[in-house]
Order: C-alpha cells, then structure tokens, then sequence
C-alpha cells in the first residue's frame, strides 16, 4: 500500500510557487555570516521605509501563492516585539521600539491573497540557554506562542535544521502545542513535518523525485522507486535570487539571476514535482531591490507566456487503455507536455513516454521518457510538427489516473 497525502498537503503542493524573505538585523551588518562571532546590536536595525505591502504586491502580481517571513534566524534576533529576549525589534530605533515587521507581513500576505508563513531557526546563538535543552525547549515553545497565536492563521512553519546538529529537542512536545496552536499549519523539515529538504540550496530537484520517503531521517536520500508504506513528504527547493547571500548585501546586485536561468530552476523544481521557494532579501529601507523585484516579476510574465494558453487539454484527448491521445484537427508545432496525476489516490505512475506521431508519418516516434508524474511534470523536446500527440503510461502500480495533461508551443510562437 503506497502513502497518501492529506488534503492540506495537496493544498500546498497546488501553490507551487513561493518567496522568501531572509530580513532582520543581520541585513544591516554587511559581511556578517552565519555564527559569526561579532555582535550585532540591535540599534543597527532601522528600515526607515519598510513596506510588508510591496512585498506581497509584487510576490502576487508574479504569480507567487505563499511568502515565507525569516521571523528568527541563527543569530537569534526577533522581527517581532518578544517578551523572552532583549535581542528583538523592541530594543531597535524603528518606529521607536513599537513596530512589529510579523504583523505587518502577515497582514500584508492576506491583503494581497498570499498565504503568509514564518521562518523559525531552532539553533539560536543569542540564548543563553541554548545548551540547557529543558530551559531551551521552555524558551522555543514560549517564542512559537508569540508568533502563531496572535496573528491568527498562519500556513506555513518554517524550521531550518542549520545549527541544530547535536542538540536535542523535545520535539513530540514542541510539535503537539504547534498543531495544538494551529491545527492546520504545514511544518517543514523538522520535528513531525510536511513537507522536506529537497537536500540542496540550488532549486534542483533531483530525478526521479518522488513525494514519498522511507522516513523523516532518510528524506533527502535519492530513491530509483518509492518505497511500499512509507511516508508522503513532498519536497520544496529552496534557493536565491542572487548568487550568495540570503540576506541583502549592496556588493552583489549584479548576481541577480536571469530570467532564462530562473525557468531553467522553475523547469528543475515545479516541473519535477516539487515546489519552488525563491529567496529574496529585502534591502535596508525595508523594500525588495529593485532589480530583484524586476526580475521576480519578468520570471512571472515569462511563466504565464509559456504556460497560461495551452494548445489542447485532458478534456480534448481520448483515453485508449494507458494511453491518452490527442489528435488534432491540423498538424500542430508542439514542444511542451504538462502532466499531473490525482495524488488523492497516490502516486501510482513510475514510467511514461510522449510520443508524436509526424506530420508525414504514420508510426508513433518517442520525443521524451520519464519516471514521476506525481504532482507536476513539466516535459520539454525539440519543436516538431505532429498530427498526433500520445501519453502512454507503460508502468505504474494500479490504475493510473490523470488529473490534467496539456500540450503547448512555447518556442517559435507569435507573441
């Protein structure tokens, strides 16, 4: 019997697409680095123009579903005024001690229809009880409270494993007062998640990438099948705008990725089942860069000009046996093939072919092979003319299902 997901984990594999948002104190200390052993000073941070709104209007207006707020990273600052440490935006000169960039962001995520989620780093280099578990499990609880009971729903928390090597938590505790908190809320990576690592900061997922694993520990290892039972764990590929850094820096605006490079991630991440969470550092008058939110929205333009106006779908192709068959009333030009299964039953494909069958030909020729389907496959060959276009399952463990099959031309169309 092969793993299934629950409904809130199809919800989130439907979003595909999201921004993260590494910004704290840390964004005002060029150079510093992760356990850097200089001291930050919260005086430091001061984001004269911060604007949580053109954030989540430009995320939304790209197509982004979901943002991703650092609330707290490795060196423990808090972008919220928490009661348990002096090391937060309450002792900072912004808004003269009374802001809160959390709520702000998450009213800034519903007012513009994104689902709001919060970056939490266990690992903590400010606490002075970090190396007691018992008193740092109190202090963690006690700072999760303060981020997901106040600022009512919030969808995604996000637990970066950075740090943590070695020290213990008492995860069934922290994991039951977070569902206990918010019963809804999709945990990553850590603790009792739903979602993984897809095991590289590069936005590359491997090949095949199935949703299911053998277990939390063994997440990221590479698998030619899905495992029998096991445990449905879609994985999310996280990587950075710009070249390096998480966190602005003002030497490496030239680093921003390019559009062709950005579909290359797109085509590696949501293509290959998994989602695509897109770094972004806010800058030090609290807004994105403005070369970085052209480029957010130029990647979104590019993703609808390809995708948004298929040449046929599901409803126009007849099913013979596994195979689904398009055949259109003209030869067509085609080069693209999106395919999903209905993950509602499991993920049963495990091999399938795209054939075409040429404009002056009679016998089917194969154009692509692969393994998943899953939530999303995203199938790219050579331009050709084809009056017939087959999907032909050739293995799979149960009746296979689709839950949509398109077909486009994206290169060498009239725009």
């Amino acid at each position: 019997m092969s793993a299934l997901p629950s409904a809130r984990q199809l919800k989130y594999q439907d979003w595909e697409l999201g921004l993260f948002l590494h910004f704290g104190v840390r964004t005002f200390n060029e150079g510093y680095r992760d356990w850097d052993e200089r001291k930050m000073q919260p005086g430091t941070f001061n984001p004269s123009e911060l604007d949580c709104e053109q954030w989540a209007r430009t995320a939304a207006q790209a197509g982004v579903r979901y943002m991703v707020l650092v609330a707290k990273h490795h060196d423990g600052f808090a972008n919220w005024p928490s009661r348990y440490t002096d090391f937060s935006v309450a002792s900072t000169p912004w808004r003269g001690g009374k802001g809160d960039v959390v709520a702000e962001f998450v009213q800034a995520c519903r007012r513009y229809g994104l689902k709001p989620g919060l970056y939490y780093s266990p690992a903590d280099s400010a606490s002075p009880v970090y190396h007691e578990p018992k008193a740092y499990d109190d202090y963690f609880l006690n700072q999760i409270s303060e981020l997901l009971l106040p600022y009512g729903t919030i969808d995604i928390l996000w637990f970066d494993g950075c740090g943590s090597a070695g020290h213990t938590y008492d995860w069934a505790r922290i994991t039951k007062e977070i569902r206990r908190m918010q019963p809804n809320i999709l945990i990553f990576s850590m603790g009792d998640p739903d979602f993984r690592w897809v095991g590289n900061e590069s936005g590359i997922a491997p090949q095949p990438c199935w949703n299911t694993v053998r277990s939390i520990e063994t997440a990221q290892e590479f698998l030619e099948e899905p495992p029998a039972g096991g445990l449905w764990l879609p994985a999310e590929c996280d990587c950075r705008m710009r070249a390096h850094n998480w966190f602005y820096s003002d030497q490496d605006a030239h680093t921003v990725k390019s559009v062709d490079e950005l579909m290359g991630l797109y085509y590696y991440s949501v293509g290959r089942g998994c989602n695509l969470i897109l770094n972004i550092g806010p800058d030090r008058r609290g807004l994105l860069p403005e070369p970085d939110a052209a480029r957010l929205l130029e990647f979104g333009d590019e993703i609808k000009r390809r995708f948004a106006q298929p040449i046929a779908t599901l409803a126009d192709c007849a099913r013979q046996g596994d195979t689904w068959v398009y055949r259109p009333a003209n030869p067509l030009l085609v080069d693209h093939c999106i395919a999903q299964e209905q993950l509602e039953l499991g993920e049963r494909v495990r091999q399938f072919a795209l054939e075409v069958v040429p404009t002056s030909g009679e016998q089917p020729i194969t154009v692509y092979r692969g393994r998943s389907l899953g939530h999303k496959v995203i199938c790219e060959f050579p331009l050709v003319s084809a009056r017939e276009v087959r999907l032909h399952i050739s293995a799979s463990a149960g009746e296979p299902a689709l839950r949509t099959l398109s077909f486009y031309q994206v290169n060498g169309r009239q725009a």
